[in-house]
């Protein structure tokens, strides 16, 4: 799996762009993709597909994100609801409707200062609030603790990978990078736990798609780069993994590698399609870790990591971390118990007070 670090440049950048257009050829194979649609119309932000020829109405409108890893999970979402009920297999049956976000559209700040993570996920339930959608397929790492009125999420789809990826040209580990070498990444996460283990390291922004990003550190604007392993794997583009970091090391995003479909309350019929869908053990483990992040009151500007997981025994085992951006302090805590609703939620609530305590009113004031 390893990248191999005498593989040129050139080659590495060649691979990059031969993916996203395996990514963009696959998409215009599909059917009902408005990225690809002969005929487009837009309004607010999303985007729609018009077919050339006349076919009946779309029974589930599945609204995303326009991003190729976005695609990849909407296209996940399509087939499992094909598989699962026989009149969703039907042509024109589903519809998949692609938004743009302000997230997208912003590239050259930090998360933090243009709004958060939230500006992801606002204008597709924008969408779905307005009608112009029947589901959202979202990252659960993107959504906000809060969900909007009028909006559940009842389903979480097996969760992948939860580790990181770590992606250099010039190095196999993060130990191997010489001191003063640079990393992109996005992730004030990430940025604390490198410098933490390698303060003399330097992080910088570095936002963009799976294959922006690649392309950059292909061209050289850092030595190294982080990502998370599951939308690699989701986009088949793990030949550029130079290594996979063990959660002791970098402990993953809250809800990592899995992804939320969500719907507009009161709508019966779709929650009925979601629940053929949802992946119990997931939602638990999302539930959990959500939990702990509420409580901290998380944002774009506290790094912030926690992984609920089954442990041997069959119960849950609970890991949580919060630290300051420039990683010269980190907390952590742990929970274990029983594998139930009730209990990791109390697990992720117990967990976060314990850190708050710790850590002092003043310690979320970063600027």
């Amino acid at each position: 799996m390893a990248t191999s670090l005498v593989q040129s440049q050139a080659s590495f950048l060649g691979s990059v762009r031969s993916a996203e257009f395996e990514g963009l050829r696959k998409t215009s194979t599909s059917q009902n993709v408005a990225a690809v649609a002969p005929k487009k119309t837009q309004r607010a932000g999303v985007v729609k597909a018009v077919a050339s020829t006349e076919v009946k109405t779309a029974i589930v409108r599945i609204g995303t994100r326009g991003s190729p890893l976005a695609l990849a999970q909407a296209y996940q979402t399509r087939d499992k609801l094909k598989a699962a009920h026989p009149e969703l297999a039907e042509e024109g049956a589903l519809e998949i409707v692609i938004i743009k976000t302000t997230g997208d559209k912003i590239l050259n700040q930090p998360l933090a200062d243009i709004g958060g993570k939230g500006l992801f996920t606002k204008e597709v339930d924008d969408a779905l609030l307005g009608g112009a959608i029947d589901i959202a397929v979202h990252s659960m790492k993107d959504v906000p603790t809060y969900l909007p009125e009028g909006t559940i999420l009842p389903c979480n789809l097996p969760r992948e990978d939860v580790r990181d990826a770590f992606i250099s040209l010039s190095a196999k580990s993060l130990a191997e990078l010489p001191a003063g070498s640079v990393i992109g990444s996005a992730s004030l996460r990430r940025q604390s736990q490198i410098l933490h283990r390698y303060p003399s390291l330097k992080v910088v922004n570095f936002r963009g798609n799976v294959q922006t990003r690649l392309r950059k550190l292909s061209e050289g604007a850092v030595q190294a780069t982080l990502l998370a392993l599951a939308g690699l794997k989701r986009l088949n583009m793990t030949e550029h993994v130079t290594a996979i970091l063990d959660t002791e090391d970098m402990l993953p995003a809250i809800a990592q590698g899995a992804i939320g479909i969500a719907c507009r309350t009161g709508d019966s019929k779709m929650e009925e399609y979601l629940a053929s869908l949802n992946h119990e053990d997931t939602r638990l483990a999302v539930c959990c870790e959500r939990a702990f992040l509420t409580t901290l009151d998380g944002s774009c500007r506290t790094p912030i990591a926690g992984l609920a997981q089954r442990d041997a025994n069959g119960g849950c085992s609970f890991r949580g971390l919060v630290a300051s951006p420039d990683g010269k302090r980190i907390l952590e805590t742990s929970r274990a118990g029983s594998y139930s609703y009730d209990e990791m939620m109390e697990m992720g609530i117990d967990a976060g007070k314990e850190l708050l305590s710790s850590a002092g009113p003043e310690f979320f004031n970063w600027s």
